[in-house]
């Protein structure tokens, strides 16, 4: 772990007073992504989720920088995060209640900070205290760097999903249960 690392929980009111510097930090992290990972593509999403009932962010601060952050929520019993599904999934693999299953949906490290450990302090951070059976993601299947650090982590594969986005990529679903506590 890095020296000076600073972990903070944030709710969504908290968020929005640093919400120029989450979209900062997205942007430089995607730079090269196209439209897909746009400003205003990115802006939308993040108020839209900020809105979930539990939505939760954890960022990564060294001498007060921004330098990474990891955000999520439970997915509610209406949910429309399995849209775009391949099949076949397990029976009952999409149902939801509001308290199975909780949604990763951002983990991002400044690019001059990555493999120092501080994308998976965010991930035990966020993760550990969750009190859901489960989390989900979804991430690209060319993401090699991403797709390494998930299976270490614990996360498994499930199947694929393309968002009902427009001009949303076919993307990996990854489950990840915590170990049982003794």
């Amino acid at each position: 772990m890095i020296d000076g690392l600073q972990l903070r929980h944030h709710s969504a009111d908290e968020a929005e007073g640093i919400l120029d510097q989450l979209v900062d930090l997205y942007l430089e992290v995607y730079a090269d992504g196209g439209e897909f990972h746009s400003e205003a593509r990115y802006r939308r999403q993040l108020s839209l989720h900020m809105q979930r009932s539990g939505w939760e962010l954890v960022t990564a601060t060294l001498d007060g920088a921004l330098v990474g952050y990891i955000y999520g929520f439970p997915l509610p019993s209406q949910t429309r995060w399995w849209e775009g599904i391949h099949e076949p999934v397990p029976p009952g693999f999409t149902d939801e209640d509001g308290t199975r299953t909780f949604a990763l949906s951002e983990l991002l490290v400044h690019p001059a900070w990555r493999r120092k450990g501080i994308a998976m302090a965010l991930h035990d951070e966020l993760v550990a205290l969750r009190p859901e059976p489960r989390a989900t993601l979804l991430v690209s299947p060319d993401n090699v760097a991403a797709q390494t650090a998930y299976r270490s982590w614990g996360w498994n594969k499930v199947t694929k999903l393309q968002p009902n986005w427009e001009n949303a990529p076919i993307l990996e679903v990854l489950v990840w249960t915590p170990a049982p506590k003794f």
